[in-house]
């Protein structure tokens, strides 16, 4: 008995041991009930600590834009006032079109540049600094939607790089833009236009990437991607929409497609708020035009956003491809004519140098 009584204490200590050394190796385990309050406590301090920095950092990219915005609007009140700029319903629906394609992802500039080709609202050289201005109050709330209900899934460094860079870009466009030949403006936005025109169709035709669902790149890519929106903000000068380029781009990368809108949009806005008002300065931008854009623009963001709407986009995109091929034709046809003539100014507008 004396024995056997021995050997049951002998297992009883190793069996005691063995849970605790078990216990040791699994600490943490919600499967262990010793510390798990402790454990899950801890790791709910660490998401809302992570849920802190990132409503942070939203704070932190939404009010430059709020306040780049205001003082953008300011200059464009001040500038329409001197000019008495009332707009036409004409141009207030253009503007409610467009901003409602734009939010729903088929984009803005080359529907509005072939509006402008149709009707020759706008000259050719100026279509550019136009489309900038004109949509980007519009541009400004889609960012803050975008940003409000998808900014916090994107990875900061890509958010925030994305967007200053394509800002930067865009400063340094307004003085390129606005330095170049006439016919070199015609055929870059023709250029744009059939790049858009091809986006559409691949999109009809699913040749698009798909995308993967990643909410941040690898620190190669994402340094590739920050120069790549440098390049971007450039171009948004010359009426080139970066939608396309930068939702192919993040998407071939393994981006989620959806999580590229508060970048497209947040670059777009921050960019157009700045370069907007160098490009208002010039005081050669139709101001009719521009308040036009901007009111028919705001409440059709707002309709598209937020709206649960049925309707045929792969039909729409359709239409407008055909209307945009239309009109890169003809823009790259007034470029090829104004080089072959030498009649092409020698600038879009002169910047002035206080601006």
């Amino acid at each position: 008995m004396a024995a056997f009584a021995a050997m049951t204490a002998v297992r009883i200590e190793l069996g005691s041991s063995d849970s605790a050394r078990r216990g040791e190796s699994q600490e943490g385990s919600e499967y262990f009930t010793g510390d798990t309050a402790v454990v899950r406590s801890r790791g709910s301090a660490t998401i809302a600590r992570q849920g802190e920095g990132l409503a942070a950092m939203l704070i932190a990219l939404l009010v430059p834009i709020v306040l780049a915005t205001l003082i953008f609007t300011i200059v464009m009140i001040r500038a329409a006032v001197a000019q008495r700029a009332i707009p036409t319903f004409e141009i207030i629906g253009l503007g409610a079109v467009v901003s409602f394609f734009d939010t729903l992802g088929i984009g803005c500039f080359a529907p509005t540049t072939a509006w402008f080709k149709f009707r020759k609202l706008v000259p050719d050289r100026l279509i550019p600094p136009t489309l900038v201005v004109g949509l980007t109050i519009a541009a400004v709330v889609e960012s803050i939607i975008f940003l409000l209900q998808l900014g916090v899934k994107v990875d900061p460094v890509l958010l925030v790089g994305c967007i200053v860079a394509c800002t930067t870009g865009g400063l340094i466009g307004v003085t390129l833009v606005h330095r170049t030949r006439v016919w070199i403006v015609q055929m870059v936005v023709a250029i744009g236009l059939l790049l858009a025109a091809i986006a559409y169709g691949m999109t009809n035709l699913h040749l698009f990437p798909g995308g993967g669902n990643a909410t941040g790149l690898p620190v190669a890519l994402t340094i590739v991607a920050i120069v790549a929106n440098f390049g971007i903000g450039i171009l948004l000068n010359y009426g080139v929409g970066n939608y396309a380029p930068t939702l192919v781009m993040l998407s071939l990368m393994g981006m989620d497609p959806r999580l590229c809108f508060p970048i497209m949009a947040g670059a777009a806005a921050l960019m157009g708020a700045t370069a907007g008002i160098r490009h208002i300065n010039t005081g050669k931008l139709d101001l009719r035009i521009i308040i036009g854009l901007t009111l028919g623009g705001i409440p059709a963001v707002f309709v598209a956003a937020y709206l649960v709407v049925t309707m045929p986009l792969e039909l729409l995109r359709w239409m407008v491809l055909f209307v945009v091929l239309y009109a890169s034709a003809i823009m790259f046809r007034a470029a090829m004519l104004g080089r072959r003539e030498h009649k092409a100014e020698p600038a879009t507008a002169a910047v002035l140098e206080q601006s």
